[in-house]
């Protein structure tokens, strides 16, 4: 052996791949690295990279106890004893290292990633795209890049729906005079206040209803009236049945003043305490009936929420930019939503309502029926996303801005769902939050839960069905049917059988929901 391996020497700064690595000889001439990052491994975000890295030592114990490792012999080349000990140990080699971790695919279920924001990007182009299309289209065939019979119908008669609008919103404020009566106990909520309220309410949704028809709009107009007027239904119910509830309790607070004695009983005490907490806001700020004013219900229209409370946990300020940006959401929604209607639905419903004229048996009419809706299924996919970013995070996204409203949990993941019950509490969650509070929990108390559950989905689907009737001037049922259907659709998914099957199970969620829109739509339609 020579003398620089009794006597070891600093080796010189050797290169690799552009790294300056400086390495040193031991005492049986193996080059090792030393360690530039005081023995630490280089990893950014636990993602692999192409840097050494640094020394790792391993337990010489718990190598040798492997089983897997043989020793090397005594009069082993020091070649081989050093291949044998750099099998013990890691450290920064010449050439750059790719590190291998035990990781997951970012679309794994057991992944932790969620940021998908880049798809949602893929959506809004893949809709540019689609238009431009479609415009270019248009252009080659009718020297016109848009077709117009629908945005004709946006601007027909728009100052009496403007006008109508007006006179809708303001016969709400009938529910304050009325509820200042409970207050001061000239009307009882508990005996006839709230029989009253359920005819006022009927009297009022029927007006509104029934104008639109005797007016003769067209549907567009007739649809936004009849959804709007549903959802000030909704409004005037909360605020009703809320403030006759809180009219009763400060009445039960103050016949306990009547029966003051020097010394309370433990159980009225309780009670007086339960009921000043009631007649106050969650905030405590604001305690009835000091909310009984016209700011405080003009507030309420204003907000997106359909259940009534005192006060609302509030943002500091109002975001104008933010506002901005909402409203041209909405109007680029409504672009996108007229453009998909005009192109890929209506041609498909003309053609398919000429050819049911012509047929002559069961079998080609049916024939036609689904081809229509195999037509139908992409163009209702595109208008069903769209209509749910348009009021969910649009409309009601720009409402919250306005009144600074903090809770803008309008919506959950229900693209995930497994099945409809869990969709109807995440698809649109102030209806689902209204309906649990008014119906659902009102029927509750008087019923066992499968009943009230039937009794939810029995208004819903009459609500839903309302709408169809506006929209095709047609009292079908379908939509009705296929509501009431998704009940024992739901008992089947949460059996023993099949709610473990979460993929198979939102599978069959799209699918329906997919499905089930064409079909609706061909059914109103063409039958």
């Amino acid at each position: 052996m020579s003398s620089s391996m009794e006597n070891p020497q600093p080796a010189a700064t050797a290169s690799a791949s552009g790294h300056q690595a400086t390495f040193t000889e031991s005492s049986n001439g193996v080059l090792r690295a030393r360690p530039a990052n005081g023995g630490i491994p280089t990893t950014v975000n636990g993602e692999a990279n192409l840097k050494p890295n640094g020394i790792r030592r391993e337990s010489e114990d718990s190598l040798a106890s492997s089983g897997r490792s043989t020793p090397a012999p005594e009069d082993a080349l020091p070649s081989v004893k050093s291949i044998k000990h750099a099998r013990k140990e890691r450290r920064r080699r010449l050439f750059p290292t790719v590190d291998y971790e035990n990781r997951v695919s970012h679309f794994d279920p057991e992944s932790s990633h969620r940021d998908f924001r880049g798809f949602f990007t893929l959506f809004w182009i893949g809709l540019v795209i689609m238009v431009i299309t479609a415009g270019l289209k248009n252009l080659k065939d009718t020297r016109s890049v848009l077709r117009t019979s629908i945005f004709r119908l946006f601007t027909r008669d728009l100052w009496r729906l403007g006008f109508a609008e007006l006179c809708m919103i303001s016969s709400t404020a009938m529910c304050l005079p009325l509820q200042q009566l409970f207050q001061r106990g000239i009307l009882l909520w508990e005996r006839e206040g709230h029989l009253l309220q359920h005819l006022i309410q009927a009297i009022w949704l029927g007006i509104w209803v029934y104008l639109p028809f005797f007016l003769e709009w067209q549907w567009t107009h007739q649809v936004f009236f009849t959804l709007h007027a549903l959802t000030l239904l909704m409004k005037i119910h909360s605020y009703s049945f809320y403030c006759g509830h809180l009219s009763t309790t400060q009445r039960q607070l103050k016949a306990l003043d009547v029966n003051n004695t020097k010394m309370e009983s433990k159980d009225d005490s309780e009670l007086r305490e339960a009921l000043a907490f009631e007649l106050t806001s969650p905030n405590g700020q604001v305690t009835y009936p000091q909310n009984l004013t016209l700011p405080n219900f003009i507030d309420y229209l204003l907000c997106p929420t359909l259940c009534y409370e005192m006060s609302y946990p509030r943002t500091e300020k109002i975001r104008w930019g933010k506002v901005a940006e909402k409203t041209a959401a909405v109007f680029g929604c409504l672009f996108l939503l007229t453009v998909t209607s005009e192109e890929f639905i209506y041609p498909v419903m003309v053609e398919a309502a000429a050819r049911l004229e012509h047929a002559v048996t069961f079998t080609e009419a049916g024939l036609i029926v689904l081809e229509s809706i195999s037509l139908l299924l992409f163009p209702f996919m595109v208008t069903f996303l769209l209509v749910f970013l348009v009021i969910f995070e649009y409309v009601l996204g720009a409402f919250a801005e306005i009144t600074c409203f903090a809770d803008r949990h309008f919506y959950a993941d229900w693209w995930n769902s497994t099945n409809w019950l869990e969709f109807s509490r995440e698809w649109n969650i102030p209806v689902h939050r209204f309906l649990q509070r008014h119906v659902y929990g009102a029927s509750r108390p008087h019923m066992p839960r499968p009943v009230a559950t039937l009794v939810t989905f029995f208004i819903s689907a009459l609500a839903h069905e309302l709408v169809m009737f506006c929209i095709t001037k047609k009292l079908r049922g379908y939509g009705f049917i296929c509501q009431m259907l998704q009940l024992p659709i739901i008992a089947v998914q949460r059996s023993r059988f099949m709610r473990d099957q979460t993929l198979l199970n939102n599978v069959m969620f799209w699918i329906s929901m997919i499905w089930g829109l064409s079909m609706m739509c061909a059914l109103y339609v063409l039958l």
